[in-house]
Order: structure tokens, then C-alpha cells, then sequence
């Protein structure tokens, strides 16, 4: 191989052909030797300065030409200590999750990646937010217990594999917690989740079935792409991160990688920056935000005083902000965890249960734990229904958790962080003996896309926009367009408008309250009436026969009624049918 001067830019190795460019931010008045490796060699076969005087300010760069790059690993010398390039995009040496390997006989080195990638076309989605049904997994997690029946268990291939699965339920986009190669042994306690420190712009190696986590990363993105589903990647960073170094690495991953978008902490990285980005302004942008959780959660489990927040989190569009709706995600409860515990039981994790949220919202229906009681698991089911329709019938952008489609338990752990084993693992069991639920979530997805007044691409107002003499939403009670909104109200009606937004009209009534209330029902619109899609005795969504003409619906306890709107005809039709 030759040296050539090189290019200053970008940070990091980048492998073209049988050139390399090698740059490295490097303190004022330190040594800096590049080691190259042959892939699987103890000892370097190359050594190469780099000059201070040879830079620019304190970076530090050169070029090798005549080299066959996908056959050697690199690491540094700075001031006479190893270092790995904090922008290196492919690690060697952690292959085993859960393992620290033998440094010195496989030590952490930087692989050079070459560019070369066949996408065949592919492009990100830009599946407008209000149509995006999100789904949040954790890769290894995700198909790693041996009941996902997947082959390749716990990696990007795994996540490939369940495509066909993901696309029956009916989401479009899947939101992946860290993929980059994050430290799981740094501390004593396994880090499962991967947040902290890590080397951002490299994809983890131990998420690999094969030797390089490069390809199967982008292997998995196009095959979702061909699927019609959004890949975003949380990228939390670590306070204290240079803006330069995140802005650099979400674009990357955008163009390098085709990523839809990304999740990112906004305390530990500025929103306004990242807003302002140019090379970002087509990408998905989101923020976590637990205050739709914390309202429906309340909600569900019969609080006073929520209607008026209800009604707030009900009409959020998650397009302004970039907050996507959700009522669980990997703290604080699965959705079957949260209708069955009063109480956090973190002791697993070692930290004498002290760890993990101790305000979860939660309600375990009159037993702590697994119950035997036909009433308290019959309760739980309902509650679980509930959720999933508050969930998908609000405006903003909602995201399922991994496993609460079919009831996944984490055994009441909370911050289930440390646990890599069946606690935090995906328990794909009880799909395959009792899928009711998953059938039920199914119908839901394909229930709101199929109503355009429910996922409006803006934001709902409550007026009347298209003169129609019905505002695009409105809000009911026992009086027709009047709410009962006092602290001991827990029921509300909610009329979404199909004027300009496909023409068909729902309304919801939402009764959390242990007592069946009645609701009034607001007129459909002219030559319509209702026909009812799900209420607690028929709760699999699917549109019944619509019922001689009334003014008043008795909703049961702690349900939910969905009615849809049918032409008038249709019940003339039937009546002429029956003579």
C-alpha cells in the first residue's frame, strides 16, 4: 500500500475501492500513529504518523491508496495509549453480547468498511406522520426467547424474519432502541438497552448472525422498506456530546443507512439544532414524552379529573412536536404488566427494588400479580382493549410496544435495563395459545386506517372548516354536545366529523367509570344513522346492523362503544329484505 496526503474530511476511515482516507481529532502537542491489522492478526503489520504539523487545527488525516481495505482492522495511538476512533463504523472484537471477549486475543478494533452497498432502488418511505402506525422492539430482544421461532434469534436477521408478522398486525414503521455498538459489560450489571456511551456511527456487532453488521443492518432497512415499513432508530447520546458529532452521525445513518428517522433525548441534545439542520428537514424527528402516557393511564384506571386532559391528548397532533403517542413503552410496565400490579418488582435487578419509576398509573383489578380469578383476568383483558382503543383512536401518531399485541409480561418489572433473559426478552408464548388479542389490536390498526377523521393530517380544531354545519370534533356526555367535565366525571363522548376526510363519521364513547352511564348521541349528519362497531359485549371491531333510530346509548362500565356512521338506505333495504 502507498500513503497519500488525504482528505481532511469526513471524521473516521472511509473505504473506497482500493483507497482509504483515514481522519481523527487529535489534542494540540500529542503523537498520533495509525496501526493497521490484518483482520484476526495480533501484531500490526503497518504503522503510520500522524503529524501534528501535517493537520488542521487539531484534526489530523491521511490517505492509503493500493490497499484492500475489507481485509484489515485499525486502531490508534495517541500520546502513546490505544484509542478507537470515535467514528469508526464497524467494530471487531464484540461479537459475543453479554461477553467482553479476551483483549489480548481478540482486541476492540475499528473494521474499514468499503461504501459498496447494492440498496436496488431503495428509498426512505416518507409515510406522512398522521398514517404511521410505530411499533417499538429491541433487536435482540425482540426474537431472541426461543418461542419467536425465529432462526437467526436476537439479531437484525431475526427482526427481518418477522416482517410478514409486523405487516398482518398492520404497522408501518418500527422504532429499534440503540443499534450502535454501546459497552453492555462496561459497568457490573449487563447493560440490555444499550444506553450510555458508545461508539455511535458503528452498528453493534453482537446484533450480527454473520460477520458484518454493516450489511445485515441495511439488509433489514431495505426489506422493510420493500414491506412499507419505516425503520427509526433511537439515539438517545449521552449528555455531554458534541452537537457536531450528532448531527453528523444522524446524517449518516440517513444517507448511509436509509433510516426514516430517529428518537433523540432533547435534554441531552438541542431540538432547536436539530430542527434547523438542513440535511434533516425531510426526516422523521421525535422526542419521547410521557404526558399522553400519563393521562391515558390515568384515564384507564378510573382517576377523577381527566376529562379535559383526555380531550387534550385525544386531538394532539404528533407532527408539530414530534412526539409520538404512546401508553407503554420499555419503562414503566408492559400493558399486561400494568393492568396486573400495583407495585414495581424490580428486586431482580439487584437494586433492592429502589430502581425504575415509582408513579406507573397502574391498577392490578383486585390481585397482585398472576390471579387464577376468572373475574380479575376477565377484567384485565377488557382493560387491556381499552388501552389499545385509546391508543389508536387518538389523533397523534401512536406506537405499540413490542409484545402487548399478545399480552408479554416482564413479571412486574418495570426497568427491566439489566434484564437480558426471558424477563426482558419477547415471550412469543401466549400468541400462539390465545391470539384473540392480537386479532383484536389487527382489526383495530385496520379500523383507523380505514377512517380518515381518526389520523387527520392536521391538527383538529373544533370548527366547523368545511360549512358542513358539524365542527371536525366536538365532545358529548349525557347531553349531547355538552361535557360533563366536573373532578368525578370519568366519561366522554367524542364526535369526529368525516367532512373532508373521507365522509364516514365516529363517535366514541369513552366510559371508565365502575357504573354504566348513558350518552346521547349527536346526529350523524343528514340521510345517516349509526351502526355500531364495538362495545364491551361485542369488542373484535367489525360493523353490526345498525339499530332503529335513538337519542340515548347505555355504555357499560369501564368500556368503550365505537359507532361509525351507515347511509340511511341500507336500513330501508334490510327492512325490505325481511318482508
Amino acid at each position: 500500500m502507498r500513503r497519500t496526503k488525504g482528505r481532511p474530511q469526513p471524521f473516521g476511515a472511509a473505504a473506497e475501492g482500493n483507497r482509504a482516507n483515514f481522519v481523527l481529532q487529535v489534542p494540540a502537542g500529542k503523537t498520533c500513529e495509525l496501526l493497521l491489522y490484518r483482520k484476526g492478526g495480533a501484531e500490526p503489520e503497518c504503522r503510520f504518523d500522524l503529524p501534528e504539523e501535517e493537520g488542521i487545527g487539531e484534526v489530523r488525516f491521511l490517505g492509503l491508496e493500493e490497499i484492500e481495505a475489507e481485509q484489515y482492522e485499525y486502531s490508534y495511538l495517541v500520546g502513546g495509549k490505544p484509542y478507537i476512533d470515535p467514528y469508526v463504523r464497524e467494530l471487531s472484537g464484540r461479537k459475543t453480547f453479554g461477553k467482553r471477549g479476551d483483549e489480548k486475543t481478540h482486541p476492540v478494533r475499528g473494521r474499514l468498511v468499503s461504501a459498496d452497498y447494492d440498496w436496488e432502488g431503495d428509498r426512505r418511505l416518507h409515510i406522512p406522520w398522521n398514517e404511521v402506525i410505530a411499533y417499538s422492539l429491541h433487536v435482540r430482544g425482540f426474537t431472541k426467547h426461543s418461542s419467536s421461532r425465529a432462526a437467526h434469534k436476537g439479531t437484525y436477521l431475526g427482526v427481518t424474519e418477522k416482517i410478514p408478522y409486523l405487516r398482518e398486525l398492520g404497522v408501518n414503521q418500527i422504532q429499534c432502541m440503540p443499534v450502535y455498538e454501546f459497552d453492555e459489560c462496561a459497568k457490573a450489571k449487563i447493560n440490555y438497552w444499550g444506553y450510555g456511551p458508545a461508539y455511535y456511527f458503528a452498528p453493534k456487532e453482537a446484533y450480527a448472525a454473520g460477520d458484518s453488521a454493516v450489511t445485515e443492518l441495511k439488509d433489514m432497512i431495505k426489506a422493510c422498506h420493500r414491506a412499507g415499513i419505516e425503520v427509526v432508530l433511537e439515539m438517545p447520546f449521552t449528555e455531554g456530546v458534541p452537537i457536531q458529532l450528532v448531527l453528523e452521525c444522524l446524517r449518516f445513518y440517513m444517507l448511509e443507512y436509509h433510516v426514516d428517522g430517529f428518537v433523540v433525548n432533547p435534554y441531552c441534545v438541542s431540538w432547536d439544532a436539530l430542527k434547523s439542520d438542513p440535511f434533516l428537514k425531510d426526516i422523521k424527528l421525535m422526542q419521547k414524552d410521557d404526558a399522553f402516557q400519563n393521562v391515558m393511564r390515568r384515564f384507564l384506571k378510573g382517576d377523577e379529573n381527566m376529562v379535559n386532559d383526555v380531550i387534550w391528548a385525544l386531538r394532539r397532533n404528533s407532527a408539530a412536536d414530534g412526539k409520538c403517542n404512546y401508553i407503554t413503552t420499555h419503562t414503566g410496565f408492559t400493558l399486561w404488566d400494568l393492568v396486573s400490579y400495583d407495585s414495581k418488582h424490580n428486586e431482580a435487578n439487584g437494586e433492592n427494588n429502589t430502581d425504575g419509576p415509582d408513579y406507573n398509573y397502574s391498577w392490578n383489578c383486585g390481585a397482585e400479580g398472576p390471579s387464577r380469578k376468572k373475574a380479575v383476568n376477565a377484567l384485565r383483558k377488557d382493560q387491556v382493549r381499552n388501552a389499545f382503543l385509546l391508543l389508536l383512536s387518538a389523533q397523534g401518531t401512536p406506537c405499540l410496544l413490542a409484545g402487548d399485541e399478545f399480552y408479554n409480561s416482564q413479571k412486574g418489572n418495570n426497568n427491566a435495563y439489566c434484564q437480558d433473559n426471558e424477563t426482558g426478552w419477547v415471550d412469543w408464548t401466549k400468541l400462539k395459545t390465545d391470539d384473540s388479542l392480537f386479532r383484536y389490536v389487527k382489526a383495530l390498526i385496520a379500523f383507523r386506517k380505514d377512517h380518515p377523521c381518526l389520523h387527520r393530517a392536521e391538527e383538529l380544531k373544533g370548527l366547523d372548516r368545511t360549512a358542513c354545519g358539524v365542527p371536525d370534533v366536538s365532545y358529548h356526555s349525557e347531553d349531547a354536545w355538552q361535557v360533563r367535565s366536573e373532578v368525578s366525571s370519568r366519561q366522554l363522548g367524542v364526535l369526529y366529523s368525516g367532512a373532508g376526510a373521507g365522509g364516514t363519521e365516529c363517535f366514541i364513547a369513552y366510559n371508565m367509570h365502575w357504573l354504566p352511564h348513558s350518552f346521547a348521541l349527536p346526529s350523524p349528519g343528514k340521510d345517516k344513522e349509526w351502526a355500531l362497531l364495538s362495545d364491551a359485549e361485542h369488542p373484535m371491531p367489525q360493523t353490526r346492523p345498525a339499530t332503529e333510530e335513538q337519542k340515548k346509548m347505555e355504555v357499560a362500565a369501564r368500556s368503550i362503544t365505537v359507532l361509525v356512521s351507515v347511509k340511511k338506505e341500507n336500513r330501508k333495504k334490510r327492512r325490505q329484505d325481511k318482508s
